[in-house]
């Protein structure tokens, strides 16, 4: 009950405080995390419970985040506007195309050579698991007008995009690992078909059939407009329980009931954005508190390779797919390193790398992925949180140098779709 309350007192200093602290590098996963750390020792009594307690702890822990990243996949798909990712100019599609395609080949390379011990396919779960970002950990920069207003929505529309992408990588590859691990070629083909194709037609089916029934009813008056994002929020809960019960994946089918809602029901967008700001963040709070329980707990497991693998994933398998992917936009190099660095890690790979692991077959490499995950997100929350502001700052001086006609300047073409606001 101790933790409990602390975490209701923090949640309630934080609300409290929000205004403030929204202008400020104390970010609110920073917050929540640091306090699941600072709070590890109440944690250790759960933590380190006897085998059927433990076992229930984790089971809450693995549903809070599910529900979390179904409901994150679901609001970000849901307020996609298709016309940003028409033409291959837009620095969006650079980013979630050959940039996120280049992330998850380079991080799998540098996992192959930090960690030798590592599958092939062991390698590219931990690159899927870290390529997704996350704009909730800069929130700032995504909000602050000294960012020009193409590179902010750029930055957004990616975050927004790449956790419900990265999703068929990482279930591929686990595929094959299992498969390598000891698995037949029915066995492969049968996890890929209900993973990915059950998923997508689980979540695509009951995105058409509830877009069309809650336009329907709003067409018919038969909806007051006060429970109008319940019937929204229904959906993607509607996908988790479906999904468990065909065994697809439950991120594919929330990603794609989230695309195929908007036919039915525009206003599916807004509503889960307004759930999302309120119950979603909450949820994705207590993931983050905790996720510091948990690095708390396993501090003494990490060593210096797993620290070394972050700092590398959050630099150069970041930087360099996002500098390649931007060639012949002729952005200024100061936008390339801003765009490259403000890639954090975040809600996804805490959810895909700590919870989903567990659910799948065991594979030699899982406590090195498990632990790397938990670094790199670690480090990631803190550098990223830390550094927004000056590096706005130092951003903003370079490019107030630049000529008027450089791209940077020029008007953002198309709204965001609202990238992931958690967290904020």
């Amino acid at each position: 009950m101790t933790l409990i309350f602390s975490f209701v007192a923090l949640l309630f200093a934080y609300a409290l405080f929000s205004g403030r602290l929204e202008r400020s590098v104390l970010t609110a996963p920073i917050l929540f995390t640091a306090a699941g750390v600072a709070l590890s020792e109440f944690a250790s009594g759960l933590l380190h419970q006897p085998a059927g307690m433990q076992e229930l702890v984790r089971a809450a822990f693995l549903r809070a985040a599910e529900v979390g990243l179904v409901m994150l996949l679901f609001t970000d798909a849901s307020r996609t506007e298709f016309q940003v990712l028409k033409s291959i100019r837009d620095l969006p599609v650079r980013l979630l195309s050959a940039g996120m395609l280049l992330t998850i080949l380079l991080g799998a390379l540098v996992a192959l050579a930090v960690f030798p011990s590592l599958t092939i396919w062991e390698a590219g779960i931990l690159s899927a698991v870290l390529a997704p970002t996350d704009a909730g950990l800069g929130q700032i920069i995504v909000n602050s007008p000294r960012v020009p207003l193409r590179i902010r929505q750029a930055l957004n529309v990616e975050a927004g995009l790449n956790d419900g992408l990265s999703v068929p990588f990482l279930l591929f590859f686990f595929a094959l690992a299992a498969h390598g691990a000891g698995g037949g070629d029915a066995s492969l083909t049968r996890f890929i078909v209900e993973q990915l194709i059950y998923g997508a037609l689980v979540g695509g089916g009951i995105g058409l059939a509830g877009g069309w029934l809650l336009g329907w009813a709003r067409r018919r008056d038969l909806m007051t407009e006060t429970l109008e994002p319940l019937g929204v929020v229904a959906l993607p809960l509607m996908c988790l329980v479906a999904a468990e019960a065909v065994d697809a994946s439950m991120f594919i089918a929330a990603f794609a009931a989230g695309l195929t809602v908007q036919a039915g029901f525009k206003e599916a967008g807004k509503h889960s954005v307004e759930f999302a700001e309120e119950w979603g963040q909450l949820l994705n709070l207590s993931v983050f508190f905790l996720f510091g329980m948990l690095v708390a707990r396993d501090w003494t497991l990490f060593d210096r390779w797993h620290w070394i693998y972050a700092g590398l994933s959050l630099t150069v398998v970041r930087i360099l797919p996002v500098a390649i992917s931007l060639i012949g936009t002729r952005l200024s190099r100061a936008t390339i390193l801003f765009m490259g660095w403000f890639g954090p890690r975040g809600l996804a790979s805490i959810v895909l790398g700590l919870v989903y692991l567990e659910q799948e077959t065991h594979l030699p490499g899982e406590m090195t992925i498990r632990l790397t995950v938990m670094a790199t997100v670690f480090l990631s929350i803190f550098a990223h949180g830390l550094s927004a502001l000056p590096g706005i700052s130092l951003y903003a001086n370079k490019i107030a140098r630049l000529p008027a006609g450089a791209p940077e300047h020029a008007a953002a073409t198309a709204k965001p779709p609202g990238g992931n606001q958690h967290c904020h």
